[in-house]
């Protein structure tokens, strides 16, 4: 058995110390620390935070020679046991390392604990000790007497831990027992609000996969902690840890969500749905990690785009948002994909082969050069959903269960997709999947929409599309964020970076004094600043569309409206 334990060495210094012991180690016991963790494909280096590496056996000090950026070999004598300390620096409050002050502290496993090589495979226990007065521990990871146990270390590491003095909550869903804990709210916050909506996407979301069947875990607990400003989750086998501004929890009094509160509402969607959809069913290529490298997959489309196209389809099928609502997502996924130039250079396969050095490292050009597998991904599931109901053949929602079912809730290859989607739709789908997903052009989601009684409409363009660029203003300072490829602003000359001064002969400070491009019909003179030398342009018409606008269509037959009735209710 491996043995670790934890404990807060110093809060104010951000600083854990863990302590590892290994039974009968290794004469040469390798021991290493991921350099990333799965469901946030970067490699983040978490070994860049420990320091104070010690090693003993009984009263002799063991050397410790460090092998790579992020292993250490042990020179052991004898059999007896083996024991590392080290300090974890954390000071990161997004979910996907570890944080600690004087008020709270959270962490995954794979940025505190150390992998012992040849061992993997054996139970871990985790001790969490010296915490101070009054705060509490709360994760999935069970409690075997005083300790957490873990099966092995990908078990230890796949439950986040949250530390301190928080607001905890709990429900069950299909009989199983659901805990949220949150973090830094408000006084206002609306605790019991919060449960009741879960509960509805968590019943809904077993309900979805397992009708009336237990779903795979024991116990669920969501882990969020309310910021000031900030976003983001990180799926886990029987948890979630979430980030979300606190002005977005439900307030009490509060009669109706809004949209900051339905944005919440997705995020948990998204990540419980997760359970099922990357946790357990997963990439082939994902069937064992390896955590000293980068794992590569073409599937992040189907594993991530498609739990995007289900997490606010499931708050439209529970009733939490109403149709005009959804629509109104769906329009601004859309409305996404479409300002992407980079959407007609990389397919969202490619996209996510290239996570690892392309999503999570957003530059100047990311939106000429990319696409999102979130959010192509979830309007190709849209795509494949829509086509499978027109033609009365099925569903997306046949599919993905027959693709539990196929699988076992395991590993999957697209061959497997490819294969339950001819399956559920009697046909080979092959052609659309090489298009939408191994492809560049466009998503035929107009004349499908059409087919559910949904019209599809082109508003007047805005500023930032008529001028193909990415705005920010702040201190009295318009700046280009990203040049869009095509767009006017490149057409004239700009490049991100710049500032715009002056246009058609006015001084520019904020993005509304761009008011005059709405109707501009004629090049104008720009005036510009890059790196401190002005630059004298012509800004040419711009010929950009507008926004796409997605609302139930007051002529649909009934027939459309039967179907799109079916579709967003679920059967």
């Amino acid at each position: 058995m491996i043995r670790y334990r934890l404990e807060v060495a110093d809060a104010l210094a951000h600083q854990f110390r863990v302590t590892l012991t290994i039974a009968q180690p290794a004469e040469e016991q390798a021991l290493s620390l991921p350099v990333w963790i799965p469901g946030s494909y970067l490699v983040r280096e978490f070994a860049r935070h420990l320091s104070q590496l010690e090693a003993r056996q009984g009263d002799r000090s063991v050397p410790l020679i460090q092998s790579d950026k992020a292993g250490w070999v042990a020179h052991c004598r004898g059999r007896g046991a083996l024991v590392v300390s080290y300090v974890v620096y954390a000071f990161d409050t997004s979910v996907r390392a570890a944080y600690l002050d004087a008020r709270r502290g959270f962490f995954n496993g794979t940025g505190v604990f150390l992998h012992v090589h040849g061992r993997e495979h054996e139970p871990h226990r985790l001790r969490i000790a010296g915490l101070p007065r009054g705060w509490q521990v709360a994760t999935a990871l069970p409690l075997a007497g005083a300790d957490h146990e873990a099966a092995d270390y990908d078990e230890l590491v796949d439950h986040p831990v949250e530390l301190g003095r928080f607001w905890r909550g709990s429900f069950k869903a299909a009989g199983v027992p659901h805990e949220f804990i949150v973090a830094g709210a408000l006084p206002s916050f609306d605790g019991e609000r919060l449960l009741a909506d879960t509960r509805r996407i968590c019943e809904a979301q077993i309900a979805f996969w397992h009708g009336g069947k237990k779903p795979p875990f024991k116990r669920y607990v969501f882990l969020l902690n309310a910021v000031d400003d900030g976003y983001g989750g990180l799926e886990h086998r029987a948890s979630t840890a979430l980030i979300a501004n606190r002005r977005d929890l439900p307030r009490s009094g509060m009669k109706s969500a809004g949209d900051g509160y339905v944005t919440l509402l997705g995020l948990i969607s998204h990540e419980y749905f997760h359970t099922w959809n990357v946790k357990r069913m997963r990439p082939r290529d994902f069937e064992r990690y390896d955590y000293t490298r980068e794992n590569y997959t073409e599937l992040l489309w189907f594993f991530e785009g498609f739990t995007s196209y289900y997490d606010d389809l499931v708050l439209r099928r529970t009733g939490l948002i109403d149709e005009a609502r959804y629509l109104k997502l769906l329009a601004k996924t859309v409305n996404n994909v479409r300002g992407t130039p980079g959407r007609t250079v990389q397919s969202v396969a490619e996209a996510s082969f290239d996570a690892w050095v392309k999503y999570y490292r957003p530059d100047e050009n990311t939106v000429n050069a990319t696409v999102s597998y979130y959010t192509k991904g979830s309007l190709v599931a849209l795509a494949l959903d829509l086509t499978l109901r027109s033609e009365g053949a099925g569903t997306l929602d046949d599919v993905m269960r027959g693709l539990w079912v196929r699988s076992g809730g395991g590993p999957i290859t697209e061959t497997d997709i490819a294969a339950v989607l001819a399956e559920v739709g009697g046909r080979s789908l092959a052609s659309e999947l090489t298009a939408w997903v191994h492809g560049t052009g466009e998503l035929p989601l107009q004349p499908l929409l059409a087919k559910f009684g949904v019209a599809w409409s082109e508003e007047l363009p805005v500023l930032a599309q008529r001028l193909g660029a990415r705005l920010s203003d702040s201190g009295g300072l318009l700046k280009l964020q990203s040049v869009l490829r095509g767009g006017a602003a490149e057409r004239a000359g700009l490049a991100a970076g710049d500032e715009l001064v002056a246009l058609d002969g006015w001084r520019l400070k904020r993005i509304d004094d761009l008011s005059a491009l709405q109707a501009c019909e004629r090049p104008m003179p720009l005036l510009a600043a890059r790196d401190q030398r002005l630059l004298a342009l012509t800004l040419p018409a711009a010929q950009a569309g507008g926004a796409v606008t997605l609302v139930a269509a007051a002529q649909a037959d009934a027939g459309d409206r039967a179907r799109r009735h079916a579709w967003l209710g679920g059967a």
